[in-house]
């Protein structure tokens, strides 16, 4: 009897224990062998998640094959791989959703299978078929599987039929905004409207009442046709302040399907997740239990065989609700690999290559906690996207205390963000024994995190997972509009964070103004110092606010900054003039502040994430700037700037129309908006 055999013997129940034992223990050798997949995969994707793909292709001997626009001619993901090929220009749908170019570079350089990522074709069951008639393994599901998750309404028949909790609603196509109307009043409002083929947020809404049921109906079957071509719309009850929550399969191909727990994925913006984690802090053992049965109960119905995710929708009183399947590698599968210990990765290739799990549910517990927070090159204030050159970029790895960071990205210092593409920079990983020590560390490396050249949402990623309401666990997908109803402003420093941001001013300026005296060796002086002071007298400006300053160089190197009425701190630091990281000590106290950039005296500094404008003058400089009036800022009236980068898809107005305030001028279109 083959390894193989005994394998899938050990993955059924058996009523002799110990007969069951010894199996396991089988079942656990075989599984540290490398099992024979596949010489040469070809990854359909891009960035990031390319990236993550490679790396186990690599550990497990695999060659891999790149996919690439012109866009991406540079990328990480094209210099990771062992073979890179042209698909197309920039537009995604002339390149990596053009299936007819994928399947070219697959047969030009003889992949024996293809790993889709997420997104693009993942979860194309056209795409899987025309692999199976070349040969080729497709890593993921089977095409009825892929067919019937993918459409909303098939994929909630299924669920009631294999018994899973689904959302009231009605079960068809809705024909128009009259029959919307209709079926509103008959479930009750709320009521979410949402199209059958999307995903992303594409084609949802949520209305309140008529009105809103006839505007949502027809801007969602809009947003629909444009995305997806499908405009087809279902309706549901709306479950208002839910929580949203995950639970990770894997199934093989020989009838096998475990879950790995849950993901807590409520923290979210324009229906699309912004962190996540693992466990969650809500579920208690028996509705872990009931929703992750349910999640492989359906997975059973479809004969799926890879790894997917049912995602759920979670009351406060737990009862819980399927909401979709998820055919592919979830963007936030890292998390669930930090506390299982399960590389999802390789577990989809070997069940690809026909392979059994080498996993049994008991094998799955919970290890620890991991948070995941998407850093995205976008406005933090309005979720916009941003485009640009990475002219600086810094992992927070290396020093004590992000020892438990993982960074998965696609790009390095150099890269461009282009607005051809999701603006995705990296996602960042903590893991720890408990919540807390995980949630410190994701502060710490978020303080350690260095990105300059397009906006990032940093700021409010440093600020939600500070804020009392995340800490407690009292979270659902509404917690961004809750907590920041005005949009996000940015964080108000506390006293002693205050003194913590003028203290490493004052050392900046003071160490740039050593310097400068030692310029080309001439002996030049500059304003308010003695040739080799030891004491400076300054004025520190931050949001209008003046802060006079004496500091005091210590024997020792450290700097004691005296901020009147008795009070002082002391900084220690390395930080050398230029280095964008000033890794210092004050008052004992570990801090990370980022200098950003300098203008004139203007000091750009980020702290906890947020960035603030600090000047810092000699005290002589300051009383005269008094008298210096303020240049006043050029008049823009004249000028119409797009909130954000995107294609053009219609202009609403022609030269020398009267417009007023509110009033469409032009519809851009961006990734994830």
């Amino acid at each position: 009897m083959s390894a193989a055999t005994l394998l899938r013997l050990a993955q059924r129940p058996r009523r002799c224990g110990r007969v069951c034992g010894l199996l396991r223990d089988l079942r656990r050798c075989y599984a540290t062998q490398e099992l024979k997949t596949f010489e040469k995969v070809l990854i359909a994707n891009r960035g990031e998640i390319a990236c993550r793909v490679m790396r186990s292709c690599h550990e497990m001997g695999i060659k891999t094959v790149a996919v690439y626009s012109d866009a991406d001619t540079q990328a990480l993901h094209v210099r990771m791989a062992n073979e890179a090929v042209r698909v197309g220009p920039a537009p995604a749908s002339e390149s990596y959703l053009d299936m007819e170019a994928i399947l070219k570079a697959i047969e030009q350089t003889g992949a024996q299978a293809v790993h889709p990522g997420y997104g693009f074709l993942s979860e194309n069951n056209v795409f899987a078929e025309e692999l199976e008639k070349r040969g080729v393994v497709f890593i993921g599901p089977n095409k009825h599987a892929i067919h019937v998750m993918g459409d909303k309404l098939e994929s909630k028949r299924t669920a009631m039929e294999a018994k899973v909790n689904t959302i009231p609603g009605f079960d068809g196509v809705v024909k128009d905004a009259d029959e919307a109307v209709k079926l509103a009043a008959e479930i009750g409002y709320p009521v979410m409207l949402k199209a059958s083929a999307g995903g992303g947020g594409k084609g949802m809404r949520i209305a309140w009442d008529e009105r809103g049921t006839r505007e949502g109906f027809v801007l969602a079957t809009e947003e629909a046709k444009a995305a997806v071509n499908d405009d087809r719309m279902l309706i549901e009850k709306y479950i208002d302040k839910p929580r949203h929550i995950e639970i990770q399969v894997l199934g093989d191909k020989h009838g096998n399907v475990i879950y790995l727990n849950e993901r807590e994925c409520s923290i979210q913006r324009r229906n699309q997740k912004v962190i996540e984690e693992a466990p969650s802090t809500f579920l208690d053992p028996e509705t872990r239990r009931a929703m992750g049965e349910q999640a492989v109960a359906l997975s059973k119905a479809v004969q799926y065989s890879s790894a997917g995710t049912c995602e759920f929708l979670v009351d406060a009183n737990r009862n819980f609700y399927f909401l979709e399947m998820n055919t592919r590698l979830q963007v936030e599968h890292p998390v669930t690999e930090l506390t299982t210990g399960v590389d999802i990765v390789r577990e989809m290739i070997h069940v690809a290559a026909g392979h059994p799990l080498t996993l049994s549910q008991e094998d799955i517990g919970i290890k620890g906690w991991a948070v995941e927070a998407r850093v995205y090159a976008e406005d933090p204030v309005r979720f916009l996207p941003s485009i640009g050159y990475l002219s600086t970029y810094i992992e927070p790895k290396g020093r004590p205390g992000l020892e438990n960071v993982r960074v998965d990205t696609g790009i390095v210092e150099g890269s461009t963000i282009s607005m051809f593409y999701d603006p995705m920079i990296s996602k960042l990983i903590t893991y720890g024994s408990t919540r807390d020590e995980a949630l410190d560390i994701m502060a710490l490396a978020l303080d350690n995190y260095c990105i300059r050249g397009v906006n990032h949402n940093i700021p409010i990623l440093r600020d939600i997972i500070t804020q009392p309401r995340f800490i407690s666990g009292d979270i659902n997908t509404n917690f961004i509009k809750e907590v920041y109803p005005g949009g996000f402003k940015g964080r108000e420093l506390s006293g002693e964070e205050k003194d913590e941001l003028v203290a490493a001013a004052c050392f900046m300026h003071v160490r740039r103004e050593e310097l400068a005296r030692q310029f080309l060796n001439q002996d030049r002086q500059s304003e308010d110092t003695d040739p080799n002071p030891l004491e400076w007298d300054l004025v520190v400006t931050i949001n209008k606010e003046k802060v006079p300053v004496r500091t005091v160089w210590e024997d020792d190197g450290s700097l004691q900054v005296e901020l009147g009425g008795g009070k002082s701190v002391m900084l220690n630091t390395n930080w050398r003039v230029g280095e964008p990281m000033m890794l210092a000590e004050v008052d004992g106290k570990e801090v990370s502040i980022q200098f950003d950039s300098r203008r004139g005296r203007r000091l750009y500094l980020r702290h906890y994430g947020n960035k603030y404008q600090v000047v810092v003058q000699g005290s002589k400089s300051a009383e005269l700037a008094k008298h210096v009036p303020e240049r006043a800022a050029e008049g823009q009236t004249h000028i119409l700037r797009a909130p954000m980068p995107g294609v053009v898809k219609s202009i609403a107005c022609a030269p020398g129309d009267l417009v007023e305030e509110g009033s469409t001028i032009v519809t851009l279109e961006a990734m994830k908006m």
